[in-house]
Formats: C-alpha cells, structure tokens, sequence
C-alpha cells in the first residue's frame, strides 16, 4: 500500500461507512435512499435529460470539427491495441453484463408490463418497447462514456498529466488548487461513483447468473447462492486485474466477444429470423425520427408518464454517468495513438449498432412469444427472462449454457477493468497500480454489491446509482469546459508544425 494516495484512504473509509451501514441497519439505509432519490428524480430529471443530449451534440461536434485531426498522443505515437482488440475491451467493459441482463427483460416490460406511451400487449407496444430500449442502450450512453474518456486520454498522451479526474480540470482551476483538497474531492467523487457503478453491475450479473443456475438446474435461486456466486466471480476477476490489461483483461475481452457474437447468431438463426429483421429495420427508422422527442421527454403533466421516465430513462443516465469514471479512464488507458475522431466513432457508433443487434435478436426472439401465446416470458422474473425465451427455442439448454459463460465472463471483465481503474485512480494516475491496491478495490465493490443487493434489491441499486451521479455529472461539465479551454489553446501550434512539415 506505499503508493495508495490520500484519495484511496477517504474512499475505501466512505465505502466501508456504507457496507456497515447497509449490513448493521439495511432498513435505515434503505429508507434514506428511497428519500434523497425521490427527490433527485423530481428536482433534476430535467437536468439529467438536457445534459446527456447536450454531452451527445458536443462528441459530434469535436468528430467534425478541425480537432477531429488531432491525435491523443504525440505525433508519433501508435495504438497499443488492434482495433478488434481495442473495441473487445472498451464495449466489454463499458456494456457487457448490463446488456445480457436487460436484452430480453426491458422489451418485454416495455411491451406488456407499462408501456411507456401507448397500451401495453398492442402491435404499438411491442414497437415503442424496442424503440426505447434502442434509446436507453445507444448512442446516449456511449457519448457519456466518450467524453469522459476522450478528456482523460488527452490530458494524459497529449498534454502528460497523471491520469486523474482532478488533472483534467487544472485549466479551470489552476495546479495549486487541483493537488490539494479540492482536486483530492473530485477525485474521491469518480472514484465513489465508479464503486457504486459497478457494486450495481455485480448485483445484476450475480442475480442473472444465481437465476440462471436455479432455471437450468434447479439451484436454490437465494440470496446465499447468488453471494457464492458473487464469491467465485470475486477471485477470478482480481486475478484478471492481477495479469494487466495486457494479459487476462484482453485475452478475457476477446474470448467473451466471440462468445456473445455465436450466442447471437445461433439465435439468429434459430429464432425468428425474418421479423427481427423487419423489427430491426424499422426499429432503427423510427429511432432516428423520434430521436430529439425521446431524449427530451420528461411528461411534466402526466404522474404515470413521469413515474415511468423516472423509473427507467433517468435511471439509465444515472448508470451511464456514474459508469462513466471507471469506463472513461479504462478507454482512455487503451485508446492513445488514436485521432480523435477515430476514437469518437468507434466510441459512439460502433458500440451502439452492436447493442441495437443485441437487442433485435434477444429482445424481438422474446416479443413473438408473448405476442403468439407460446410463452408469457412477462410473467418470468427480471433475472430469467432469458432463460425463459430460451428455452422456447431449438437448442435451449445450449444457448442457455452459453448465455451462463457469457454473463460469468462480462462479469469477470467489467469488474476486473473497473479493479484496474480504481487502482490508477488512487495511486495518482499510475498506468500499472499495486496488486494490494487492486485486491482491496475488488474486495470493496463485492461488499458493495452483497449489501447493496441485500437490503434493497434492484431498487436499492438504483437508488445507489442515481445518488452517486449526480455529483459526477457537474463533474463531467466542468471537464468538458477544461478541455475545450485548453484544446484550443493547443490546436494553432499543432496547425502550424503541420503546415511546416507541408
């Protein structure tokens, strides 16, 4: 622990403050939550919607504008990672486990449990159900993680500052201010926010996993089976982390792409292959049409409405948000020699197609089995709806098997990335943290996750989520605010040397 900084020593305290709490008076926790996020939801929905939008119209701009040239590095500094690898890690680690647990579970909720606008088992339910899981999981999400990433990357290649939340805003507010406390404060903030991101993330990939095993195989499907599980998965991704990037993180990513890649296509092809074709296809049109209603809806007049934007629009841009730090310095660690708007597109755009697919095959394979009568997958709990769908289908056991692996390893490799991050993050900014400071970091977000899960469930998670974003949401305006500040500063001298060279 030489290398822990100040930064490690406030957040592992504010960690185990809330593991104590939630194990010795989980009902207390629970209730104080519920409160502060009724509030959050109320008083700053309109905040999360406007800023997210605007944080999408800010990536586009710097792809199309004359920094888009620019590298994050220097000149003459190449990517470390092929771009197969490069998009393995940064997708894994930004979507992986959260996408295999909602791809059938939303649709379907969206469709036949509270339709967002129209009513709920109609022909225009199951359209709008996909519509807005399109929404929830593309391009919003992926600006969010972009911005965060891009800021960190080029503070860090560009311009050699530690790879730290606080140095990114040295422009606004001066060196002296950003190593003392006030930088100390930013910095506890991502890294707070990165733990309760992810404790969120292990409490919905053990439940599906625990779900999985008691669908399959009649385990106990109970709060101490899906604790052993989070206990396995605990030991394999701190070892990951132990390896580097450069070994188990990489060779995990890969593994687990091609995996989710044949789980796709076999039930591509054993499902219903045509409609979500047609449902994919239209899906996107109607997507790209409504896209500015989508993202500024808040339904000021409608309880129901507001109730339902809270519950899953808003609580997405929260999860986006406080992934953000620990998925933004993960895709900044692997990202240097890439320009930026090679790094923008395959940051924004790429990811999005491929969790729009996702979300064609799994969620429209589950919709025509409700739609048709053979299976009421709605009537399924959040953690074996895909289990369910599944088992509909030829070669059932199979895919769910491999659906099995594929959650266990997005598990694997959205914690031990996440492990690795935690470690820069307290040990100033260091490419290559101490294992003790990596063991520590796992060991605190599966207590996280075990509490969390424990007193509250799923909504225990996401009151932890929309409370921990909301700091790191000004946060990230004031980053980019930084960036656009200093980048402009620099982009003239660049030009200049270009032009020489010309």
């Amino acid at each position: 622990m030489k290398k822990a900084t100040q930064v490690f020593w406030y957040a592992i305290a504010i960690s185990l403050i809330v593991v104590i709490w939630g194990a010795v008076a989980p009902e207390n926790l629970n209730s104080f939550t519920s409160a502060i996020t009724s509030e959050i939801l109320m008083d700053f929905g309109w905040f999360y919607l406007l800023l997210v939008l605007l944080i999408l119209l800010f990536c586009v701009y710097l792809m199309f504008s004359r920094f888009g040239r620019m590298k994050l590095g220097k000149e003459g500094d190449e990517p470390e990672f092929s771009r197969s690898s490069w998009f393995a890690m940064l997708f894994s680690a930004g979507m992986g486990m959260g996408l295999v647990f909602w791809t059938t579970a939303e649709p379907i909720s969206h469709a036949f449990i509270n339709s967002p606008l129209v009513k709920e088992g109609t022909d225009e339910a199951v359209k709008e159900a996909l519509k807005y899981s399109f929404f929830h999981w593309g391009i919003h999400a992926w600006a969010v993680y972009g911005i965060v990433a891009l800021v960190l990357a080029y503070f860090k290649f560009n311009r050699g500052a530690p790879g730290l939340i606080s140095a990114t805003l040295t422009p606004l507010f001066g060196e002296k201010l950003m190593r003392g406390a006030l930088g100390k404060l930013f910095d506890v903030l991502a890294v707070f926010a990165t733990i309760v991101g992810v404790a969120a993330t292990l409490g919905f990939g053990s439940a599906q996993i625990t779900g999985g095993l008691s669908f399959l195989f009649d385990t106990p499907n109970s709060f101490l089976i899906q604790l052993i599980v989070l206990v396995v998965a605990t030991v394999l991704f701190i070892l990951s982390a132990w390896s580097g990037i450069g070994r188990g993180i990489k060779y995990l990513s890969n593994i687990n792409m091609g995996l989710a890649a044949l789980l796709l296509i076999l039930l591509f092809i054993v499902g219903p292959t045509m409609y979500i074709l047609n449902m994919f296809t239209h899906t996107l049109g109607t997507y790209i049409t409504d896209f500015f209603h989508m993202s500024l809806r808040l339904a000021p007049l409608d309880e129901e409405d507001r109730s339902w934007i809270n519950s899953w629009t808003i609580f997405y841009w929260a999860w986006w948000i406080s992934w953000a730090p620990f998925v933004g310095i993960f895709i900044a660690r692997i990202s240097k020699g890439r320009t930026i708007k090679e790094f923008l597109f395959g940051v924004l755009l790429l990811p999005s197609l491929v969790c729009f697919i996702f979300f064609a095959v799994f969620g429209v394979s589950a919709l025509r089995l409700e739609q048709l009568g053979i299976s009421a997958i709605s009537e399924f709990s959040l953690e074996t709806s895909t289990f369910g769908v599944l088992a509909e289908y030829p070669l059932g056991t199979f895919l769910s098997i491999l659906t099995i692996v594929v959650i266990a390893i997005f598990f694997i490799t959205s914690a031990d990335s996440a492990t690795f991050v935690l470690g820069m993050l307290s040990t100033n900014g260091s490419l290559n943290p101490a294992n003790s400071v990596k063991v520590t970091w796992g060991l605190v977000q599966s207590a996280m996750a075990a509490v969390v899960v424990f007193f509250g469930g799923t909504q225990g998670l996401q009151n932890m989520l929309i409370i921990a974003a909301l700091p790191f949401a000004i946060v990230i305006i004031l980053m980019s605010i930084s960036f656009l500040k200093d980048i402009r500063s620099v982009a003239p001298s660049q030009k200049r040397r270009r032009d020489k060279r010309n």
